[in-house]
């Protein structure tokens, strides 16, 4: 195998060469401890950044630290983090145009995901990471790639791929376990979520997931305290939101909707000091909202909107551009046919007219007028037939006090029980709008075809994504800006590879929620390198999503073709 001294001898046999030459570098050099890989060269300075690889042998990592999934995890997110502050600790000088010098991983943010990036094992330990190549103009910079890949290099894997015993990893791995370890408790403990005490759940802003500096730790009422006790920290305490119904209410600026996006968020595991490290919801939760102008196709939305006008059924409902209470009702369908078992809903992204019709509207727009079901009078149905708890922010209608189970009040950011006192008012001023029930709560399964998933936009492949919110698959762009519990770029880019690995189960005989499953079993065989595409191999920027969200990702999809 050639080694660094090969690998410096290319650098400067090409120095000052067009950018076409640093082709050369492809392959694999032996260094004194590691070995490096050059698995794609960019085309010019401002192209993608070129991919790396480097693989280490003598890890000394115990096999402990990953001897299970959730511990794996962690430990690889631990490292591409220790990657990431190595490159911050020796920064490469500013050198060239375009991408030049820009040493990058894909180390995430608040969340702890299964990453492409990293991937450990007993036998040796692989990282991925990109390096934009120095070029001035289009000249290649072969002495300053040699400080990037020579001298710069070596010092980013010896401060980060070798086991140290620092009490940091422990740390991050137990926590993490911990958190795991109570989210597979709920279910046992009749719960949908569980807030420790002292939890930070505000946020900087809303573009910034850091915790609120200052910010007033949770403390849980002692009529909804729970002790849960843990593989690493012991007991630990908090309130356990109970399964069924539950509003959250309280006044305006006093933490309901902070409450809500907390347990949103209760999906993932996080890091340490993010305030919400023991903040978890059921695996299975969904936010719903309204989503005016996406597309739906041939969802059974009669359970909430039937005989609308000029309309035959809406057993298979099709639209172009769904309506407030359309979309909502589509995406109540959509995450239960996905298989969820919790939904989550704020008023604030909510159609009025979907959650409630109160008994004066009800008097002048009589029910053989009105096609829309309102939310209200579906929510206990599907508690009670279907397993299918509720979550909801609800500071604006009191009707709902008749159907919830539990009631949070949130005031100056701290939760009370304050479900006596509400079937007390319930009782006290009673509702006498009417339920609007035309027929059982039911929906059924679609089966996609083939023919949906087109990645081709002319003679070439177009299959990639914008952010967190965007996916480009051939000559359609999916809008996923309102699903929220897709936290990371790298989710985005991993489900669009996935929408095309799923084509192979599109056969007609499928349907969705077996699709779904089938993606989820060759992940869990294979790991994300299952979803390359044709012509890619190791991609360095991928990150586990949910079934959830690739279900929306799908139904968002204008050219979804259902039998």
């Amino acid at each position: 195998m050639k080694d660094s001294h090969y690998l410096t001898r290319i650098l400067e046999r090409i120095h000052g060469q067009g950018y076409k030459a640093y082709q050369d570098l492809r392959g694999s050099y032996q260094f004194k401890n590691f070995i490096l890989y050059v698995e794609h060269v960019q085309r010019d300075p401002y192209a993608s950044p070129s991919l790396l690889r480097v693989e280490v042998k003598d890890h000394h990592y115990p096999h402990h630290l990953f001897k299970n999934q959730v511990r794996k995890v962690a430990l690889e997110d631990y490292l591409a983090r220790s990657f990431q502050k190595a490159i911050y600790s020796h920064p490469p000088p500013r050198m060239g145009t375009g991408r030049s010098g820009d040493f990058k991983i894909d180390s995430g943010g608040q969340e702890i995901l299964e990453r492409s990036c990293v991937n450990i094992s007993p036998r040796k330990l692989e990282v991925r990471f990109t390096v934009g190549l120095p070029a001035r103009g289009r000249r290649i910079m072969g002495k300053e790639a040699k400080q990037l890949l020579v001298n710069i290099l070596p010092l980013l894997v010896n401060e980060s791929c070798f086991y140290t015993k620092d009490p940091a990893v422990e740390s991050h791995l137990n926590l993490s376990e911990d958190a795991h370890f109570i989210r597979e408790e709920l279910n046992e403990l009749g719960l949908v979520a569980f807030l420790a005490d002292g939890s930070i759940l505000p946020r900087r802003s809303g573009v910034c997931s850091q915790p609120l500096k200052k910010a007033i730790p949770l403390k849980s009422p002692p009529s909804m305290q729970v002790s849960v006790s843990t593989p690493h920290q012991g007991v630990v305490t908090g309130m356990g939101i109970p399964e069924g119904v539950t509003l959250i209410v309280g006044g305006g600026y006093h933490g309901k909707s902070t409450l809500l996006q907390a347990v949103e968020a209760g999906i993932y595991n996080h890091l340490p000091g993010d305030g919400r490290e023991l903040v978890v919801s059921r695996e299975s939760a969904v936010k719903i909202r309204a989503e005016d102008g996406r597309s739906i196709q041939k969802t059974d939305i009669s359970s909430f909107i039937h005989e609308p006008p000029f309309m035959e059924s809406t057993q298979e409902f099709s639209t172009p551009n769904a309506s407030g209470s359309t979309s909502q009702a589509a995406n109540i369908v959509e995450a239960l046919e996905a298989g969820s078992k919790l939904l989550l809903f704020d008023e604030d992204t909510s159609a009025t007219n979907f959650m409630i019709r109160d008994e004066r509207m009800q008097a002048l727009v009589k029910n053989h007028q009105e096609p829309i079901t309102p939310f209200i009078d579906r929510v206990t149905e599907l508690y009670e037939s279907m397993g299918v708890s509720t979550v909801m922010v609800m500071g604006g209608s009191g009707d709902y006090f008749e159907v919830a189970d539990t009631v949070i009040m949130m005031d100056r950011y701290q939760p009370h029980n304050r479900t006596r006192e509400a079937r007390m008012v319930a009782q006290e001023i009673p509702n006498r709008r009417s339920r609007e029930v035309p027929h059982h709560f039911t929906y059924h399964q679609r089966t996609p075809l083939k023919n949906s998933i087109n990645p081709y936009q002319g003679r070439r492949m177009k299959l990639s994504s914008r952010g967190k919110d965007t996916i480009l698959l051939g000559s359609d762009t999916i809008d996923l800006s309102q699903v929220k519990q897709v936290v990371d770029p790298s989710q985005t880019r991993a489900m669009a590879y996935a929408l095309y690995h799923a084509q192979q189960y599109m056969d007609g005989q499928h349907t969705i929620q077996e699709i779904l499953s089938r993606v989820e079993a060759d992940l869990e065989k294979e790991g994300l390198d299952v979803l390359s595409p044709p012509g890619s191999k190791n991609s360095p920027d991928l990150a586990r999503f949910r079934p959830y969200e690739l279900a929306a990702a799908l139904n968002r999809l204008r050219s979804l073709d259902i039998k």
